[in-house]
């Protein structure tokens, strides 16, 4: 490509930095899964059950979310 050496290495950073999030962001979301998995049925249909499910939802939003992110700067490095 045609980018020059300093931006694509500026990239490459900004990249490991996304990876590191990404990472941070699944431990989370494996956290609250667990929480919710340790709750017994009846509180799973729960206002907090539910609450917990919503928050699942966000962060795997943010993880496809960061993935975006992430493709796009591959792409832009590539140019």
């Amino acid at each position: 490509g045609n980018m020059n050496k300093q931006r694509r290495k500026a990239i490459q950073q900004a990249l490991d930095q996304l990876s590191d999030i990404r990472t941070s962001v699944e431990e989370i979301n494996t956290d609250e899964q667990d929480s919710f998995d340790n709750l017994p049925e009846s509180f799973q249909d729960s206002e907090k059950g539910e609450t917990i499910q919503e928050a699942i939802d966000f962060l795997e939003t943010a993880t496809g979310n960061i993935d975006e992110v992430i493709d796009s700067l591959e792409q832009a490095q590539g140019m």
